[in-house]
């Protein structure tokens, strides 16, 4: 089950009291990305590295709150918001607006009538898969999320614009403690509160100056790191998800096997994206390229009645995340010029990209080339 909501509405629970196989946590356990203010006091209680926050429903405190911290501050619709209910606020305007758009102004419904007053961390954000029996988990290689719109990192924070994989950042020390400090103890959390979770444990971390620490949890395959790290594996990913699927352990189970190489994904958006976007727009695209994969994501035919066939039907744009372009080469280099070049010829009205995906990685390969063992 790939979107939030079912999962929150208890289609696992469902499954699970017809004995029907199924991947993913129970109503319960997807508290972990449905509920901010669960997430963050079961971390506190696991001591799981994260920022402080505060919870607060009304404008007063979480305006006294912020003003405490100080600017930059995070300002987070506590429940679900479709990806877009946190504000990275660089000044107390900002954050005041926020709090005050959320509280009273209803920006993101019921997922505003909470919010969290968390302190800002500063780093470099990573992203960890990790498929999970409610005791035990394989960690999949981490993957880069680029979260602001514009090239350099400036702009609203959106749902993510591009990813690549692998990231040199993921050395053993790092996966050690990320399963250690990270991942065993939400899981063993989760289960003293009676809800193990089964499923896809996704981790966004922060790279703080004191160490890793938890931006968010997700319950499912997120996007577009998916994207990057999918066509870089090498092993199944069906025999692990059966596996919790049918409520067995992965003792005994393989780790995954990856690619040598490298993936960059690109994201298209829509006119108007993070806000009110614009669809409707026909898409164009080039002939296929091998080693590139388009993810449709916010699109539809054209005509309802159309099949798909070959060559492609007539394609609109349907939502804010139009499509993924993923490209797959033996450099970073050579991946991201595939996947930015790709999406460059993919044409819509309004399209919105950005150029630089991997950038970190690419300026990291240049102070000092990697000796070819990232998956080591």
């Amino acid at each position: 089950i790939g979107p939030e909501a079912p999962l929150d509405a208890g289609i696992v629970d469902l499954f699970r009291t017809n004995h029907l196989a199924i991947f993913g946590p129970t109503g319960g356990a997807a508290r972990i990305e449905t509920s901010k203010r669960f997430a963050k006091e079961l971390m506190t209680r696991a001591g799981v590295p994260t920022a402080h926050a505060s919870h607060h429903t009304s404008v007063e405190t979480a305006l006294g709150a912020a003003h405490a911290l100080g600017a930059p501050v995070v300002i987070k619709a506590s429940g679900l918001a479709a990806g877009k209910g946190v504000v990275i606020a660089s000044t107390m305007a900002e954050a005041e607006r926020a709090i005050t758009e959320m509280l009273d102004g209803g920006i993101f419904g019921a997922a505003g009538s909470e919010v969290l007053v968390e302190e800002f961390m500063e780093g470099e954000e990573v992203s960890m898969f990790a498929i999970c029996d409610g005791q035990h988990s394989r960690l999949m290689i981490a993957a880069q999320d680029h979260k602001r719109l514009e090239d350099g990192d400036i702009g609203p924070n959106t749902g993510g614009m591009g990813a690549y994989a692998p990231v040199s950042l993921d050395t053993p020390a790092f996966r050690e403690f990320v399963k250690v400090r990270i991942i065993d103890r939400v899981l063993a959390a989760l289960r003293e509160e009676g809800h193990p979770f089964t499923g896809l444990l996704y981790a966004g971390l922060m790279l703080t100056a004191g160490g890793p620490m938890v931006v968010e949890f997700n319950c499912r395959f997120g996007d577009p790191e998916t994207q990057a790290l999918l066509p870089l594996m090498a092993s199944s990913l069906l025999q692990p998800m059966l596996t919790v699927a049918r409520g067995e352990t992965l003792v005994g189970t393989p780790e995954f096997d990856w690619l040598p190489d490298s993936c960059v994904t690109t994201v298209l958006a829509a006119a108007g994206y993070p806000a009110a976007v614009r669809k409707g727009d026909p898409i164009t695209f080039p002939e296929p390229q091998e080693g590139v994969y388009v993810f449709h994501a916010g699109t539809r035919l054209a005509d309802d009645s159309a099949k798909p066939t070959t060559p492609i039907p007539a394609v609109v744009t349907s939502g804010g995340r139009v499509l993924s372009v993923s490209a797959v080469a033996p450099t970073l280099h050579s991946a991201a010029t595939m996947s930015r070049h790709y999406a460059g010829r993919i044409s819509f009205a309004g399209k919105q990209m950005r150029h630089d995906i991997g950038w970190r990685e690419l300026f990291r390969e240049i102070e000092a080339p990697h000796d070819g063992n990232r998956h080591a």
